[in-house]
């Protein structure tokens, strides 16, 4: 153990000194393995896995997921979403953050990305959340909060790459989060309608809307259904592959915003160096991951934390708790896919050793390690939110999302005790 926690403080000694963590993952991962065998062996390794991974024809999927979403935000399906959502829900009390919930929910769908879902959505929804008075804690934190979706709901590049790591069908990673992002989605609303029986005055309702009005705003989400049907049912039906699903996603989401003539040649050039920069950075922390779990695997670290837990006098849920625990925590101090890729290949074993399902858990991480983006001090999209309102400072911001911060622990709970609520779906997929 006293490797484990040596591996952990210099971990987080480099995540200090701001170096980036694939870089920090592959230096201890090769220094590792130059102490344990011979620098030959260490450079042989580096050279090995960069090329190896960086080949690989899997991980084109996630140029293209995140091209498909850098397409959308820029030809402006948020703001049809939200428009769609406002007309519907609008008029009741706490209505504009249900309909932010809705609509980061549908946006999250076809984007994957926490910041842009934050971005685009502090943009088109808290000037009218203002406009209503509405309490900035709420709607600053419905706004984080809700972003923090595009890593549950699919496609997930959080999911993606747990998928590809941990060698798990990415197809039925995606339909195992269907259902949890759902329900978390679902239980955000709860919460704003809760907050604003008790407290009117931090949601106020908005005008009415006709049938026809609500009728005439459902084109907003129909491009959004489908291009997210055309994802999810290819993939259900083995119509296609996570790659090919990819390809046909971001294609289809190209004709959509040139038939609309809502993508400029500006954004089109900007959709493409946007995902460029997240795709080389996610690719740059599987190759350091890798090369870390090399020399983990070497240093027989990971089978030794096995044994330990597995003779522990306490049942495996215990130590399930527990590895969640740290999960949750880690989220709130460093960015968690580069904690998730640090853990897996001492976790994941473990896991499966207690007989645990890996779709179910790679499914349940993303939900805890999603509360980092929102939980202080690292939370990413509170600071996206803070950062673009200029007038909602950042404690306002922590404050609201502690609100909501027991959604997110009901359903790591429910999948628990209910495990099935992420399973049943992936059973369907061929």
């Amino acid at each position: 153990m006293s490797g484990l926690f040596g591996i952990t403080a210099l971990m987080l000694l480099m995540f200090l000194l701001e170096i980036p963590v694939g870089l920090a993952m592959g230096v201890i991962g090769v220094g590792g393995i130059w102490a344990l065998v011979t620098p030959e062996a260490a450079l042989n390794l580096l050279g090995t896995e960069i090329w190896t991974t960086f080949s690989q024809y899997g991980l084109s999927v996630i140029p293209l997921f995140v091209w498909m979403g850098q397409i959308c935000f820029y030809s402006g399906v948020n703001e049809n979403l939200y428009n769609t959502a406002y007309t519907w829900m609008g008029r009741t009390r706490g209505g504009l953050a249900m309909s932010t919930i809705m609509a980061c929910a549908g946006f999250a769908a076809i984007c994957g990305s926490n910041t842009a879902t934050a971005a685009t959505m502090t943009a088109v929804a808290l000037p009218e959340m203002e406009k209503r008075n509405y309490d900035p804690q709420l709607s600053s934190a419905s706004i984080a909060c809700g972003s923090t979706l595009g890593v549950v709901i699919p496609p997930s590049v959080v999911l993606l790459v747990y998928g590809i790591y941990t060698e798990q069908s990415i197809s039925k990673l995606f339909w195992a989060s269907a259902v949890p992002g759902i329900i978390l989605a679902l239980l955000f609303c709860l919460t704003i309608y809760l907050l604003c029986v008790m407290r009117p005055e931090m949601g106020p309702g908005g005008p009415a809307s006709s049938f026809i009005d609500k009728i005439k705003s459902l084109p907003g989400a129909l491009e959004m259904i489908v291009l997210f049907a055309l994802v999810m049912a290819g993939l259900f039906f083995g119509i296609f592959t996570p790659t090919e699903a990819g390809a046909a996603g971001a294609f289809f989401a190209l004709v959509m915003a040139l038939v609309r003539k809502k993508l400029t040649w500006l954004g089109f050039l900007k959709s493409l160096m946007d995902s460029l920069k997240v795709a080389c950075m996610i690719i740059l922390i599987v190759t350091g991951a890798v090369i870390f779990g090399r020399f983990l695997t070497l240093s027989g670290l990971p089978s030794q934390v096995t044994e330990l837990a597995s003779n522990l006098p306490v049942q495996p849920w215990v130590i399930m708790a527990i590895i969640l625990i740290t999960y949750g925590i880690a989220g709130c101090i460093m960015d968690a896919l580069g904690f998730l890729l640090v853990s897996i290949p001492i976790f994941f074993p473990m896991v499966i050793r207690m007989g645990y399902d890996p779709i179910w858990f790679g499914v349940t991480l993303t939900v805890v390690t999603t509360m980092g983006a929102v939980t202080p001090p690292v939370g990413i999209s509170a600071y996206v939110v803070s950062g673009m309102s200029k007038t909602i400072p950042l404690a306002t911001v922590f404050r609201g999302i502690f609100w909501f911060l027991p959604a997110y622990v009901s359903v790591i709970i429910l999948l628990m005790v209910f495990p099935k609520i992420a399973l049943w779906l992936p059973r369907y997929v061929n």
